[in-house]
């Protein structure tokens, strides 16, 4: 007789408003990070001034953008 298939069980639920776990980073994650971080050019004065505006943004204009 062949084998027999049986059903696997449903994964749990993860409510709505609950993320869900981030898995476990690899060995030398952060190491690689900053390696690729240390290659990469300086910011501009305007790339500064940017960012600047897009992190002090209130909930308000993120939400209606």
């Amino acid at each position: 007789m062949g084998a027999v298939k049986t059903a696997r069980p449903a994964p749990a639920a993860q409510p709505a408003d609950i993320p869900a776990p981030r898995p476990a980073r690899p060995a030398g994650y952060w190491e690689r990070i900053d390696r690729i971080v240390s290659q990469a050019p300086p910011l501009t004065d305007a790339q500064r001034a940017r960012l600047r505006v897009i992190f002090q943004q209130t909930n308000v204009t993120k939400e209606a953008a």
